[in-house]
């Protein structure tokens, strides 16, 4: 479809999507966004637009010469990687309760972590340099070393998830979904106490849009532990997405695998958009560049998409990060129960007891309207319907 403009105070903001479908909450978010006198050319809007803490997910936003840690959000670094086997749907077995067992205990879930480094030169040759850089974070997370050493390689919890899943033509994919874990959450919330407290941030409209201004220590600070936990993000969707391809290649010994298709979708990169310099901060979207390989997940239930980025320059080249939400984590608890989700799953070998209700299909927007919605963005590549999902 094509974008919608809506006026802003600064800026204009761009919506991929209905003006009518997007909640009053997540609007306001987006008109305080595009007041903000660092906001650059407009506020791009995702066709999985909605509320969230500190900026909108599914916006793409550009500054000159600023960034809000709030609006990258405390998931640092959050995004997906995919792997196409050589297997066919016939090669998996009728029961793959016993597959999913496998992957469970081969990645840690929820609060789970490893009980010693999961981290090896398979995964990258540069680890013990990336390691180092752990000593030169910001004082704040001081102490929880361990704990981020054995957090690497594992799941987490909330919409975060592990799937195999089958493309149209019968091949066998692995997918998964995870971010920075528990140091990027904490790199993430101290330097947004930090930003909040910056004299030039007392007037925002909202205390969750405080920026860090280009050429202070702070941004500087900043900068350095962002581009750290990014790399923890990717390196953790390394480690697990090896680990599961080693549970893979003991039940088919033949097994082979493509490149790993990987993308963050909660993140900054330094771009050049409209022979400018900018900060992108993609908050729920990927980077859809033309010919940039992409992954658009829908729910544990639905299936996900595999797509090729057109590089529009009106979305700062960017593109959905997945169905998004369309209730409310507490209303879906509310409004649906587990006997919802075991009938909203059914042929998928996934949990579907109470605790992970929240994460019922019922609660995503229609995945394939999100992509329809995005046409002049990405084409489609490859559409996913998982047969198994883990999640914390």
């Amino acid at each position: 479809m094509a974008a919608t403009t809506l006026h802003g105070t600064n800026v204009d903001i761009r919506l991929w999507t209905r003006p009518d479908e997007v909640e009053d909450q997540a609007m306001r978010q987006l008109q305080n966004i595009a007041a903000l006198p660092w906001t650059f050319k407009h506020v791009a809007v995702m066709p999985d637009v909605h509320y969230g803490k500190g900026a909108t997910v599914g916006s793409v936003i550009a500054m000159r010469d600023a960034v809000s840690p709030a609006a990258v959000g405390v998931d640092i670094g959050c995004g997906m990687t995919a792997v196409r086997t050589s297997l066919r749907a016939e090669d998996l077995p009728d029961d793959l309760g016993k597959l999913r067992s496998d992957i469970e205990k081969a990645v840690p879930v929820g609060f789970a972590k490893h009980k010693a480094t999961a981290f090896s030169g398979r995964d990258a040759a540069d680890w013990d340099q990336f390691w180092r850089g752990f000593d030169d974070l910001t004082d704040a997370v001081r102490g929880q070393a361990e704990k981020a050493l054995h957090q690497m390689g594992t799941l987490g919890g909330g919409n975060h998830f592990i799937e195999l899943c089958l493309d149209t033509e019968g091949g066998v994919w692995l997918m998964l979904h995870s971010g920075s874990r528990g140091i990027g959450n904490l790199l993430a919330q101290h330097h947004i106490e930090v930003a909040q407290r910056l004299a030039h941030n007392k007037a925002l409209p909202d205390p969750d849009l405080a920026v860090f201004l280009a050429h202070t220590p702070q941004m500087a600070a900043y900068r350095h532990d962002l581009f750290w936990a990014q790399d923890y993000a990717r390196r953790n969707r390394a480690v697990m997405t090896r680990l599961i391809c080693d549970v893979l290649r003991k039940r088919f010994w033949q097994i082979k695998f493509d490149e790993p298709i990987s993308c963050h979708h909660n993140y900054v990169a330094e771009e050049t958009h409209f022979d400018t310099d900018v900060l992108v901060t993609r908050k729920g979207a990927i980077r859809a560049g033309r010919g940039d390989l992409g992954i658009i997940p829908g729910s544990m239930g639905t299936g996900s998409y595999i797509v090729r980025g057109l590089g529009n320059p009106m979305s700062f080249e960017s593109a959905s990060h997945g169905a998004g939400r369309r209730m409310s984590r507490n209303k879906a608890r509310k409004q649906f129960s587990a006997a919802d989700l075991a009938e909203q799953t059914a042929g998928v070998e996934c949990r579907k007891d109470a605790g992970v209700v929240d994460e019922i299909p019922a609660a995503y927007k229609d995945i394939d309207q999100v992509i329809r919605d995005q046409e002049d963005l990405v084409e489609v590549v490859a559409k996913l319907k998982q047969v198994v999902c883990v999640k914390g």
